[in-house]
């Protein structure tokens, strides 16, 4: 990793670990949900950051780890992470695979629209049958433990979701770094030139759609045990919806912009929520924060992340910036 990711890192550590042990119970839980969300946003940063596929369908494998936990604790007494976590995983990243193997061989909005129909069915799979337990939802009674530790302590589930967000986080910086990463980043500038220098481009963004498909079920884990009760709408299309807003919002094409547009939407949902602030008017906070998205991406094209090419270290050049927008 560069200089400025493993500072970036080792900031964050300092930051969200002296929070679990001095944060009051609202802020480690209401930080314990950013960090789960930034954990989603990043599986989706791999696809459109880095490979350039819009995928409107992450939701599908966000709500089948929630789903997976669930279902697969349900006669446990004690459901262990060791084993439960790597299934939902491997359960999100199969979904990932066939939906992918189909959904590749498509482009552009083509590509969209299928991704959002495969995410549609599963929605309704898990909806309209037994299987999910239809509108009601179904509870995660017994929260899983590791290693004898429970994660139904708020402190230690805090603990796990930042040890889970470092690890994505450093993964993905491998990846992207990597020269698997780079074949990547080449199929987003120019996939036909790609093909042509011999490379199979097809399994490259398989593969990557599947790594993506794994990392939001991880998330979607996490969700299901911080919340102990999960829904048909984890996997709407209007998940998928904000997890992309939230990358937009950030910066495409770096790891960081993904982990700052999950943190400022959430910061967003909240302010516009707040009846103190607003009164009457929070009911309406989709309003706020849809107009103040709006003028946030109006005005940073390049995403909160892009304020780094300007300010305080002075405009760089259209060729530096060109440089610095596959860095993670």
């Amino acid at each position: 990793m560069k200089t400025s990711q493993t500072l970036f890192l080792l900031v964050l550590i300092t930051i969200l670990t002296t929070l679990a042990f001095f944060g009051s119970e609202y802020s480690i839980d209401w930080m314990t949900k950013t960090m789960i969300y930034a954990i989603f946003a990043l599986s989706l940063e791999l696809l459109v950051g880095t490979t350039g596929l819009v995928c409107f369908g992450q939701s599908a494998f966000f709500g089948i780890g929630a789903y997976a936990l669930v279902k697969l604790s349900a006669n446990q007494a004690t459901p262990q992470v060791l084993y439960l976590l790597p299934i939902s995983m491997i359960l999100a990243g199969f979904y990932a695979l066939f939906v992918g193997a189909l959904s590749l061989r498509t482009k552009g909005v083509y590509f969209i629209m299928v991704t959002l129909a495969f995410a549609q069915m599963a929605y309704y799979v898990i909806h309209d049958t037994p299987v999910g337990g239809g509108t009601d939802g179904i509870y995660l009674y017994n929260k899983p433990t590791l290693f004898g530790f429970s994660l139904d302590s708020s402190q230690n589930f805090y603990l796990f979701t930042l040890i889970c967000l470092i690890s994505v986080f450093g993964f993905l910086g491998l990846i992207t770094h990597s020269r698997f990463g780079r074949a990547l980043a080449g199929i987003r500038m120019n996939e036909v030139r790609m093909r042509a220098i011999g490379y199979d481009t097809y399994y490259y963004k398989l593969a990557a759609f599947v790594i993506s498909g794994m990392v939001a079920g991880l998330s979607g884990y996490l969700f299901a045990v911080k919340d102990g009760f999960v829904n048909p709408e984890l996997l709407s299309w209007h998940l998928s919806g904000a997890v992309l807003i939230m990358i937009i919002l950030g910066g495409l094409g770096h790891l960081r912009g993904a982990f700052l547009g999950a943190l400022t939407f959430q910061l967003l949902e909240e302010f516009f929520r707040s009846e103190v602030i607003f009164g009457a008017f929070s009911k309406h906070w989709h309003l706020g924060l849809g107009l103040t998205i709006i003028l946030s991406v109006a005005a940073l094209p390049r995403g909160l992340f892009g304020l780094s090419t300007i300010w305080p270290f002075g405009k760089k050049p259209s060729a530096q910036i060109s440089a610095t927008e596959n860095e993670a």
